[in-house]
């Protein structure tokens, strides 16, 4: 199996900068400019932070791991507290399950931004659930980081102001995804996509990365939505096509289910999935067989190589792997969005010097920061989407993801 040794150079000049905008945003976090401040104390006040997370249903795969890195980095932070102005504020969190329904996440962003009276809102791992919330979260002002992989979650930007997007744009993992695919000599490629704006945003992603690559997309399918539901008819639509190669662009729990599928129709050839494949779900006992030897396009959190860098963002990633180890047993890899989120907002609120809603948007519309999942470079022109050079590309070996280099 040829090794893509020629996929995408990491641009040091960009990271350069990326780190040392790390450095001084987090540093930052253990000061104030305001004068001495003491740790969080009866007067202290707060920075609440909502946060609508898919804790049952088909996205629960996503949303417990996002819980879980919510609860690390928050009490981190509070063993000191976070300084805004002159004060010290603890984070209180305020976390419901949207039970992987839009509907419910709807509600939820209401009742948060008007009942609990947040200052920011996260989370949304599902597409659909993010897209309920976004119009809640634009009428109440009130700062909304989301989760999910959707092209269309932040733009148009005159009616996404207060909305930020934190995973890869589709495009960059498509093309990362074509790059690879070309450098294993593989010229025949299709693709199965989840319904939905993921599935849409990956859809167009792909048909273009390819393309511009000279690989024929021979099939393009899109799954049923209901994970139980039948995946093997839907699959021999795309392998009776023979294709060197196929993509499953989709989120855990049904990119495993695809896999699965794929093998049970008799397919042999190559998989590869984009980063929404990543989670413990995937590599489950159910799935191992299928998914040996798959490829997938992730942020490079995913790498324990990280561990080693001893920069002030690599530190912090180190501490949270620990702690993550510590109270969970084992750390499945998955990009800690939540971590980065509370880390983002917490950033705004110490540069802003408040908490005030329309403070925190504009200063979270500012930032260059390297998080735990990967690198982000928010503009007033550019609300979403990790750092292209923040990600790599993994498959699996043994049930384990490992990194090609």
């Amino acid at each position: 199996m040829a090794g893509p040794a020629a996929v995408e150079a990491w641009t040091l000049s960009r990271r350069g900068l990326l780190g040392a905008a790390a450095t001084t945003l987090l540093a930052a976090c253990g000061r104030d400019d305001g004068g001495p401040v003491g740790p969080p104390g009866p007067g202290s006040r707060e920075l609440v932070i909502g946060a609508s997370l898919e804790l049952t249903g088909p996205g629960q795969v996503l949303g417990v791991l996002q819980e879980r890195a919510l609860q690390i980095t928050t009490d981190k932070l509070n063993e000191q507290g976070v300084p805004v102005g002159n004060l010290r504020r603890t984070i209180r969190l305020v976390v419901r399950d949207n039970a992987s329904e839009p509907r419910l996440a709807a509600q939820h962003a209401t009742e948060l931004a008007t009942r609990e009276n947040v200052h920011a809102l996260i989370g949304g791992c599902l597409a659909e659930t993010s897209l309920a919330i976004i119009p809640i979260a634009q009428q109440q002002q009130v700062p909304f980081i989301s989760f999910a992989a959707a092209d269309n979650l932040t733009v148009p930007l005159a009616q996404r102001t207060y909305i930020f997007k934190l995973t890869p744009d589709a495009r960059d993992v498509a093309r990362a995804l074509a790059r690879l695919i070309s450098s294993q000599g593989l010229k025949q490629v299709g693709l199965l996509a989840t319904p939905g704006a993921h599935g849409d945003s990956g859809v167009r992603a792909i048909t273009a990365a390819l393309k511009a690559s000279d690989i024929d997309l021979v099939k393009a399918i899109r799954l049923p939505r209901a994970e139980n539901a039948d995946y093997r008819s839907t699959v021999r639509k795309v392998t009776q096509s023979d294709p060197d190669a196929v993509v499953v662009w989709g989120t855990a729990p049904f990119s495993g289910t695809a896999a699965r599928a794929l093998r049970q129709t008799g397919y042999q050839g190559r998989i590869f999935f984009d980063a929404g494949a990543v989670a413990e779900d995937t590599l489950s006992e159910e799935n191992a067989p299928a998914v040996e030897g798959a490829y997938v396009v992730h942020p490079g959190s995913l790498n324990s190589s990280s561990l080693t860098n001893t920069s002030t963002a690599g530190l912090d990633r180190r501490d949270f792997v620990y702690r993550y180890i510590h109270l969970h047993g084992s750390f499945s890899g998955f990009a800690p969005y939540a971590s980065d989120a509370v880390r983002l907002v917490v950033n705004a609120a110490r540069l802003g010097k408040s908490v005030d809603r329309g403070r925190l948007r504009a200063y979270l519309g500012n930032q260059i920061t390297e998080g735990i999942a990967g690198a982000y470079s928010f503009a007033p022109i550019r609300h979403g989407g990790m750092e292209p050079d923040s990600l790599g590309v993994f498959t699996v070996v043994s049930g384990a993801w490992i990194r090609v280099s």
